[in-house]
């Protein structure tokens, strides 16, 4: 997958985080979600646990990793290729 691909992908996927963020805190406040192809495809307690979980069956910068908080605690986590932006 080409760079151009990742951030493609990436961008949409954090568009649908940010479009669906009210219902996503409501039902997921706290934890961390993975999001792929602009779905959820896993919920967990720490950034560590849901990267660890996710690689095992997902290729970097196929996905990205977004707490679920409102926008005044909000971090931006984007997994692309070899590397975690924080």
């Amino acid at each position: 997958m080409g760079r151009v691909e990742v951030r493609i992908m990436t961008d949409k996927n954090y568009a649908y985080f940010t479009e669906h963020l009210d219902e996503l805190i409501e039902k997921y406040s706290g934890k961390h979600i993975v999001i792929k192809d602009e779905s959820i495809i896993g919920v967990y307690d720490t950034f560590k646990e849901a990267y660890d979980y996710t690689i095992k069956t997902e290729e970097l910068g196929t996905f990205i990793i977004q707490q679920c908080v409102t926008e005044d605690e909000e971090m931006i986590t984007f997994v692309s290729g070899n590397v975690a932006f924080v």
